[in-house]
């Protein structure tokens, strides 16, 4: 796997989650308060997840890298 197909899974993984998640949100029967705190929390977790996983990534083209010298 290259490391652009992998960059793009990962872009269209994030934005498939985000999406999926502010349109659950948006029709979900609530008040605009819990509404917006929802929101907050899950873009947090989504973006910590993101960090960890480009984490993941970075050090497995790291070791690739080494693997090809």
């Amino acid at each position: 796997m290259n490391k652009d197909a992998g960059t793009g899974f990962f872009s269209g993984l994030i934005v498939g989650a985000v999406v999926g998640a502010a349109i659950a949100l948006l029709y979900a029967p609530q008040p605009g308060t819990e509404t917006r705190r929802m929101v907050k929390e899950k873009a947090l977790a989504v973006k910590e997840k993101a960090a960890k996983a480009l984490g993941r990534i970075k050090e497995s083209a790291a070791s690739m890298g080494k693997e090809e010298d």
